[in-house]
């Protein structure tokens, strides 16, 4: 029985493939001739590619995303054929030629050779003209999955010549490739003719979601470029596109210079915007992209990247700059004049590893003033610090090694025209060390920390203080500390710490007393030891295992150090919870220790079901049992604000409350609490809650945060947020999803989000509409609405407009 194939479609109409069956009778195997079919069917994976030069790592800096689809070739990668592994045939007929020269295969061919398999009606190898040719419903099965149907086909011994008619490639990915016919010559350059393409499903008869067609492809393999004549984008079988001629760089290869997909975009502020990036494929291991924005009422914004990659490392440089006219910006932007004339920036980042051991790397951005990167959205808008940095790493089996040098730069926004605050360390140096053998049966580390540091006081209240705050600081301390359990179960963790301060001082706020000090040293030491006592009491039951452990904790310490007087640079942050409860300091940093002696004491409860539920409850206080509290009176820094907050539930001798649950009775559901309670009244002094729920098509997620008043920090009511995020999938296509914060104390929406997606086998719509309630004259923000095309193996194209709400978008 003769099988049926199928001619190729007129423009771009259903792809599907009917064959009828086949019947194998009888077989006759020869090992006979090395054929390798895989150049032929190279060049249809150039319907695949961008109609741009392309380098595969990067689009343009500021477009890179993350594709939907898998990225995978149609032809999958070359493989090296091992010529020495026979070919097998078989057939119902072997017909020799001797006075043609030829060997003709007949009825039910088929070809085995390296896991390629070539089945056709009839194969004819003529030995005079060197040529083998299959016809009749011939297909040929790759080893990635691919199967390539022709009803003619034919090839040159050597392969570097062949012709195949009525071609029809099925990828594995069910991608669909036909031509009416496909020429190889001189065993380069390889021309379809009638070219069609199209990774979408059809059904009943229905022309697919889009598809891409073209006169003529020609494949030049030696120049590594696709050329397309006459070729159309065909949306549901309309042709919405055409371009009589375009070329771009072969699909394997990686790097190519030419233009990238231009970027259009409009704002308000900005105009229409247009961006044409070209890339410059200067050697394998480095390049540059040239991406200058024209914007219709700014002008151009030069922009360039430059990357190299090298035998131990890569860094890359990008530079952008405009020469502004301060008449076209906004007028609500304070001081707009300021701006005249040219803005710009230039950011680094790089890493390389020196060593097995060491590595090298820095993260630096240099702008002309602190607005201009985020008004050309090359930052985003709620970016309040600029923090570059410069570090040194090495880690050992027992040792780390760490310099750093820190420029922090606030971009918070003021009314008042300034550079913002600036603040460095130049350097900060870690060292840790644990020690190999067990010193009096426990491990014993060693910690060295030091610090050079300078601080902008321009804007300090104090009149008596000038210039910026100069300190320099080393700490050195060793720990050392012993697990033991007796017969009874119960747990004994003695430890032992030792401490040791240089301070080198010069034009600082005395937190106590706030007047500047102009020169100063000091030292000051700490000595600490304790033991942490636990009791686990297990129960088992057909449910699960119930461990509850209380746990009791002292601390002895010198009753008073001498540091109130001290600024503090590193231990700003302080936030007493359950997850600090049982550590050596609560503080965040080194500027601040505790003194005194100290008890903690809570009961941990931990449940474990047999069948994945778990659970974990932490409740507990802390107890300021002799000598001086340190988070008792935090002082004032030279801004007048106190170094740390002084609510924070330490502050007298008996501590609030805290109380830490972490839930997950199902592989769907996570809950987490974090709690703080008024030792007094027991009333609700700060919360942090999060739900997660996965179920199905259904992902939601909640966080609430609350905190009680703290009037020394601007706080004088309490303070509510809540979080929301849900992610539902309609069907196996359509999915929404929506986000929203909400400042309850305030009664108002602080951002909202709503997003709806539509995604099949080959093309992607996403529409997300974005609000967010920011205020900065400068910087202006608000309502938003994104759209993004993406179409497989062709690439995305995405655009946004402020045009909801006057403000600027661009294209992502």
């Amino acid at each position: 029985m003769m099988r049926d194939t199928r001619a190729p479609h007129e423009g771009c109409g259903s792809s599907r493939v009917t064959c009828g069956q086949r019947k194998v009778a009888g077989g006759v195997r020869l090992a006979v001739l090395a054929v390798l079919l895989a150049p032929l069917f190279v060049a249809p994976d150039a319907l695949l590619s961008r109609a741009y030069a392309q380098d595969p790592s990067t689009l343009a800096p500021d477009v890179q995303k993350q594709s939907s689809f898998p990225k995978q070739s149609l032809v999958g990668p070359s493989r090296n054929l091992d010529k020495s592994q026979p070919l097998y045939l078989q057939g119902d007929e072997l017909i020799y030629d001797n006075g043609g020269n030829r060997v003709i295969a007949r009825g039910n061919v088929e070809i085995y050779y390296n896991n390629y398999v070539l089945t056709a009606d009839q194969v004819i190898y003529d030995q005079s003209a060197n040529t083998l040719t299959a016809m009749g419903n011939v297909i040929l099965k790759e080893p990635n999955g691919n199967v390539v149907r022709s009803d003619r086909l034919t090839l040159t011994d050597d392969f570097r010549d062949g012709f195949v008619s009525q071609l029809s490639i099925v990828a594995a990915d069910d991608t669909r490739i036909a031509a009416e016919r496909a020429t190889r010559k001189g065993g380069n350059t390889t021309v379809f003719t009638n070219g069609r393409f199209t990774p979408c499903k059809s059904e009943g008869g229905m022309p697919p979601l889009w598809c891409l067609s073209a006169a003529t492809v020609t494949h030049d393999q030696a120049a590594a470029t696709i050329s397309y004549q006459d070729a159309r984008f065909e949306l549901f079988g309309v042709p919405i596109l055409y371009m009589p001629y375009f070329e771009h760089a072969d699909p394997s290869v990686k790097r190519k210079s030419g233009f990238l997909m231009p970027q259009p975009g409009s704002s308000t502020t900005l105009g229409y915007t247009t961006t044409i990036p070209y890339y410059f494929a200067l050697a394998p291991n480095y390049d540059f992209t040239f991406y200058p924005m024209y914007s219709s009422r700014q002008g151009v914004l030069w922009q360039g990247e430059w990357r190299h990659r090298t035998e131990n490392g890569k860094y890359f440089i990008r530079g952008a700059g405009i020469d502004q006219d301060w008449a076209d910006l906004p007028s609500a932007i304070v001081d707009r004049e300021q701006y005249n004339g040219w803005r710009g920036s230039l950011e680094t980042r790089g890493l390389f590893s020196l060593s097995s051991w060491w590595k090298f790397g820095w993260d630096v951005t240099v702008e002309s003033d602190d607005e201009f990167r985020r008004f050309y959205k090359l930052d985003n808008m709620l970016l309040t610090d600029r923090v570059n940095s410069v570090f040194l790493q090495g880690i050992g089996d027992r040792n780390y090694f760490s310099i750093a040098a820190y420029q922090f730069n606030s971009l918070q926004y003021s009314s008042t025209p300034q550079t913002g605050a600036q603040s460095f360390a130049y350097p900060i140096l870690d060292y840790n060390y644990v020690f190999a053998d067990p010193v009096l049966g426990g491990e014993l580390t060693w910690n060295t920390n030091a610090l050079a540091f300078s601080s902008d006081q321009t804007n300090a209240v104090f009149p008596n203080i000038y210039g910026n705050e100069q300190m320099n600081r080393v700490v050195t301390e060793v720990n050392w500390r012993r697990r033991m359990t007796d017969a009874i179960g119960i747990t004994y963790t003695p430890f032992a710490h030792l401490r040791g301060d240089l301070y080198q001082l010069s034009n600082y706020v005395d937190p106590q007393a706030p007047n500047g000090v102009h020169d100063t040293s000091v030292a000051r030491g700490l000595a600490a030891g304790g033991v942490t006592v636990a009791y686990p009491w297990v129960a088992n039951s057909g449910r699960g295992s119930h461990v509850i452990e209380p746990i009791g904790q002292i601390i002895a310490r010198q009753a008073y150090i001498e540091q109130n007087n001290l600024p503090n640079e590193d231990a700003m942050s302080l936030v007493f919870d359950d997850t600090n409860l049982f550590e050596l300091s609560k503080f965040s940093g080194y500027d601040r220790i505790e003194t005194g002696t100290r008890a903690n004491v809570g009961v941990q409860y931990t449940f474990q079901a047999n069948e994945g539920g778990y659970a974990r409850i932490l409740a507990g206080q802390s107890y300021q049992l002799a000598g001086f509290n340190p988070y008792a009176k935090p002082g004032v820094d030279a801004s007048g604000d106190p170094t740390f907050t002084p609510y924070s539930g330490l502050e007298t001798a008996r501590s609030d409350y805290v109380l830490g649950a972490y839930v997950a009775p199902w592989s769907f559901l996570q809950l987490i609490s974090q709690s703080r309670f008024d030792q007094d009244g027991f009333a609700l002094a700060s919360q942090n809650a999060g739900a997660q729920v996965s179920l199905g098509p259904l992902v939601a997620n909640a966080i609430y945060s609350y905190l009680n008043t703290d009037p020394t920090n601007g706080i004088v009511a309490s303070q509510e947020d809540v979080y929301a995020s849900l992610n539902l999938r309609l069907t196996d296509r359509w999915s929404v999803a929506a986000a929203m914060r909400y400042d309850i104390d305030a009664d108002q929406l602080a951002s909202d989000m709503f997003q709806v997606q539509y995604a099949d086998e080959c093309f992607v719509l996403t529409a997300t509409y974005t609000d967010n309630y920011y205020h900065n004259p400068n910087l202006v923000d608000g309502q938003t609405l994104m759209l993004r095309f993406e179409l497989k193996h062709l690439g995305e194209f995405g655009y946004s407009t402020d045009a909801l709400s006057g403000n600027y978008g661009k294209q992502q």
